[in-house]
């Protein structure tokens, strides 16, 4: 913990949120107990990809009982808490881009809203993070899915860490730490900003693989992985992996092949 008690960082926390909003409450509840013990310059964004309007309604039933309950120090949810509308879908890649755009803070700091990882192990990236570190990524202790998940998820794993030849052991563990400065041209370092255009899923690949080219460096700290406790995966069905299949396709010609990192 010494390397966060050296200086008190500025964190945003962002939560991509499709109709969540039966676990998104306990998330923000539990992120905010948590970051407070850290900074007290902290905000949280939800970057709402098109929800229904009664999802939308309910998430804010939920931000305003915050204030009610007055569980946010020195500031209302108002002030701390956002939230980011897209009034069309824009895709997983597309809710990532806006979070990362829309975070004002030093930190970044971003998983999802269906609870199957625990927020308050924000700790463990925080704990892991120095000054030369770009990202802090989890990864799985335990894969806590029906089987076939684990299955896909581990061919899908071993694909793209080949093909991309990514440098960490879980790119599909969406439990992530930032510096924002990553996404900001330096003229002092010499190293460009990493820009981000994948819409789907396969954004988290193009985010390390980037990150990684750019020469940042990539610590990693295992997580626990919890099962799902309401709604479905966006991810497995033919149609999706039929797309996503593409999607990788593409991006692999374009970084690997063409070593486009710049478009």
């Amino acid at each position: 913990d010494r390397n966060m008690t050296l200086k008190k960082p500025s964190i945003s926390i962002f939560f991509p949120f499709l109709n969540d909003w039966g676990t998104v409450g306990s998330l923000i509840g539990l992120t905010i107990d948590t970051v407070q013990k850290y900074t007290d310059n902290w905000e949280v964004l939800i970057i709402n990809d098109g929800s229904r309007k009664e999802d939308r309604e309910a998430l804010e039933m939920i931000i305003n009982s915050f204030t009610r309950l007055h569980l946010v120090r020195g500031a209302t949810s108002r002030e701390r808490i956002r939230i980011i509308d897209h009034k069309e879908n824009r895709g997983y890649g597309g809710a990532l881009i806006s979070g990362f755009k829309e975070a004002k803070k030093e930190l970044i700091f971003y998983t999802d809203c269906d609870a199957q990882y625990d927020p308050r192990e924000l700790s463990r990236l925080l704990q892991k993070l120095d000054n030369s570190t770009g990202m802090v990524n989890g990864y799985k202790i335990k894969r806590n899915d029906p089987w076939f998940r684990i299955i896909a998820g581990r061919v899908y794993h071993y694909l793209v860490k080949f093909a991309f030849q990514l440098p960490i052991r879980d790119t599909d563990c969406d439990f992530r730490l930032i510096r924002k400065s990553v996404f900001n041209p330096s003229a002092s370092s010499g190293r460009t900003g990493v820009r981000l255009y994948e819409n789907s899923g396969t954004i988290c690949v193009e985010l390390v693989k980037k990150i990684d080219h750019f020469g940042y460096k990539i610590k990693e700290v295992p997580v626990h992985h919890f099962w799902r406790t309401s709604g479905k995966s966006q991810f497995f069905n033919v149609a999706r992996l039929y797309k996503t299949g593409v999607n990788l396709l593409k991006l692999w010609w374009k970084l690997i092949i063409k070593k486009e990192y710049y478009s």
